[in-house]
């Protein structure tokens, strides 16, 4: 039976790793599995498990300004990511952190 919940998550963060195999431009052109595994880190590193959940998102529909990486439920959209952009997503994170 269906059930509804509310997410246990304070931010549940997607980035998406469409590869579209050198077909058409892509996240994973520029480094998205990287920048999804740097940030895998750094929620383990700083004990935010059960609190932030960095997930693989399939395509986003905008590519052209990929990487692209959301923060729910915040409603915060990064594009044009690179993995030395890791800091101020992680910044943005502490901050809902602080706030809950």
């Amino acid at each position: 039976m269906l059930k509804q919940n509310e997410s246990p998550y304070i931010s549940h963060v997607f980035v998406c790793t469409n590869d579209r195999g050198g077909e058409r431009k892509s996240c994973s052109d520029n480094n998205s599995p990287l920048i999804k595994a740097k940030l895998k880190d750094v929620v383990h590193e700083k004990g935010w498990q059960g609190k932030v959940r960095i997930s693989t998102s399939g395509c986003m529909g905008l590519c052209v300004n990929g990487p692209n990486v959301m923060i729910y439920p915040q409603r915060i959209w990064f594009s044009e990511v690179s993995p030395d952009d890791v800091d101020e997503i992680v910044s943005a994170i502490e901050r809902f952190m602080a706030d809950s």
